[in-house]
């Protein structure tokens, strides 16, 4: 597990340097199939493949302790947690500079 506290689900090779690799927040059930950038437009790309926007949502039924667990763990937030009308909301970073919301939901 890293620093979001994700499973390796699978890590198969496929040839020509590709890999299928599944990482989840669980050990059953939806999983985040990755991908490495092909060439360099897609490179060029990384962390950027939706404008500065947020791309992922990661929802929790404990928000106070996951973001706690996860600042601890050096997982970079970009702002203070704070409360919306569909729960308490934090935006935070991924390696690669992905926009992430960790989200409890009211």
């Amino acid at each position: 597990m890293g620093k979001l506290g994700f499973f390796l689900r699978e890590d198969t090779a496929l040839g020509d340097g590709k890999r299928w690799i599944v990482v989840a927040p669980t050990a059953a059930g939806a999983g985040l199939l990755l991908a490495r950038a092909a060439g360099p437009g897609q490179q060029a790309r990384i962390g950027n493949q939706t404008g500065g926007r947020v791309a992922f949502f990661l929802e929790t039924s404990d928000f106070a302790a996951d973001h706690a667990r996860m600042a601890a763990a050096g997982v970079r937030f970009l702002e203070a947690p704070r409360h919306e009308p569909y729960g308490d909301v934090a935006v935070f970073e991924d390696l690669y500079g992905n926009r992430w919301d960790l989200i409890g939901p009211t």
